[in-house]
């Protein structure tokens, strides 16, 4: 239903405030995204400090249908939400000799509480839909959005996960 994911991807777009204009060398980022019956959308609203990407607002929009639990769906965006900014942001398996490199967390560096955003929305639609999905869907349009963001606030396009050592790389 692209009506449906429209009201999604507007709703997040509301929220950040994609239409303010930025000059302190912020930007936003927006995607959307739809699986097992539902539909999200991220926005971020970031900067870079010299070396480090701060994530000041990270905002989820979504429709599942009609909602059960929405203390259960909002934890569920909210998770997913932190897990997809950690696996854009620093996450890759690699391999040499056949070999896989990373054996365990010190070598698979998940998201630090100082790169995560400063708050993370949770926005619902109310919907008289049959109810959907509300595990994954979180975490599928944070990449592109934070992704979005980054270019956003440094005019730096970045292709290819994990961000941020592409984007180390390229300032």
């Amino acid at each position: 239903d692209t009506g449906r994911l429209a009201g999604v991807l507007q709703l997040a777009a509301d929220m950040i405030g994609w239409k303010d204009k930025r000059s302190d060398g912020h930007g936003v980022g927006i995607a959307c995204h739809f699986t097992f019956g539902g539909y999200a959308a991220h926005a971020f609203e970031v900067s870079m400090e010299g070396n480090q990407l701060m994530i000041h607002r990270a905002v989820c929009a979504v429709d599942v249908g009609r909602v059960v639990n929405p203390l259960g769906v909002e934890a569920q965006m909210m998770g997913g939400t932190l897990d997809g900014i950690s696996a854009a942001l620093n996450l890759a398996i690699t391999v040499k000799d056949g070999q896989v490199q990373q054996h365990n967390f010190p070598d698979y560096p998940l998201m630090r509480m100082a790169q995560s955003p400063q708050s993370v929305e949770v926005y619902i639609v109310e919907s008289i839909e049959e109810p959907s999905g509300a595990g994954e869907i979180g975490v599928p349009s944070a990449a592109p959005a934070l992704a979005n963001a980054i270019y956003a606030a440094t005019t730096v396009r970045v292709r290819k996960l994990p961000l941020m050592p592409e984007l180390m790389r390229m300032l």
